[in-house]
């Protein structure tokens, strides 16, 4: 399913949020808090709504709720104080307010088969390397944002260098805040290097890589 409001488009398929047919970066549980509101948008939901279709029942401090609500809004270019899209409503909860349609994504064109497609390119014979979603040591959930940016400038860099091909970041975070095996990540995203690491408050970060 797609929701379309403004020049968004947000597909539930391929988990992809684009603004102008520019995708945005957003991470997996800001995009679940997105649907989640786009799905129940002629209502407010609570936060209890939000902790058991979001966090699947977890207790979070408010904190942490606030903080993916204002990443949300900064996704789809709303703010705290316009609440164009997304307005909190006092000791209610919070509604996506904005104009959306939903859409059926669209239909493939038949594939031709008068004549034989060419085979498709294999990958480049290089490296391949996933770059996991670095662990908060901090205790602040507001350094999420300074974390997941600094893995992002890894992943920028590492895609610099032409010998070395890296996993993009809409697949490498699908695995944010979950207990990963690195082998069974590696088969997934058919990669031979993971890099995992963890960030404290004092700006210090550790690193590895592991095949």
């Amino acid at each position: 399913m797609r929701f379309l409001f403004g020049d968004h488009v947000l597909d539930t398929a391929h988990r992809e949020l684009s603004r102008g047919g520019e995708q945005i970066a957003v991470e997996p549980q800001v995009f679940d808090l997105l649907v989640y509101l786009l799905q129940n948008r002629e209502r407010v939901v609570s936060k209890h709504d939000l902790l058991a279709s979001v966090w699947g029942g977890r207790i979070v401090s408010d904190a942490t709720l606030d903080s993916r609500i204002r990443a949300a809004r900064r996704a789809v270019g709303d703010s705290g104080t316009a609440q164009t899209l997304i307005r909190t409503f006092a000791r209610k909860g919070v509604r996506f307010v904005g104009e959306a349609r939903e859409a059926k994504p669209a239909a493939r064109a038949p594939e031709m088969t008068a004549e034989p497609r060419p085979p498709e390119l294999a990958l480049p014979d290089r490296p391949l390397i996933a770059v996991l979603p670095f662990v908060n040591l901090s205790g602040d959930p507001e350094q999420e944002y300074f974390v997941d940016g600094m893995v992002e400038e890894i992943i920028t860099a590492l895609s610099r260098i032409r010998w070395l091909f890296v996993i993009a970041r809409n697949s490498s975070f699908t695995y944010k805040g979950q207990a990963t095996d690195l082998r069974r990540v590696g088969r997934e995203l058919g990669v031979r290097y993971v890099l995992e690491g963890s960030v404290r408050r004092a700006a210090t970060a550790c690193a590895s890589a592991r095949s």
